[in-house]
């Protein structure tokens, strides 16, 4: 009895990419011309600037971790399933 071949991974699957979205739109809405950095800070949190730049860096920082898990997954996928055509 054969193994059923494993689902090929999906971009959209992969949570760093919904984190980085997430925090993407949260840094735009932080901008001066949109709602401010009053809108993205935590209640209690201490008042400092650049709190949108940190939000932006913390979007790039997930989307390559994203990129780099996504790639090393899809390398795994087509490494197991040359495999099963040999």
């Amino acid at each position: 009895m054969s193994e059923k071949p494993p689902p090929q991974p999906k971009w959209w699957k992969n949570t760093y990419f919904w984190i980085a979205g997430i925090l993407f739109v949260l840094a735009i809405l932080g901008l001066p011309m949109l709602l401010g950095e009053n809108s993205i800070r935590d209640p209690g949190q201490k008042r400092e600037g650049g709190l949108v730049l940190i939000y932006f860096g913390g979007a790039v920082a997930m989307f390559i971790n994203g990129w780099l898990s996504h790639r090393q997954t899809v390398q795994h996928y087509n490494e197991l399933t040359e495999e099963e055509v040999d």
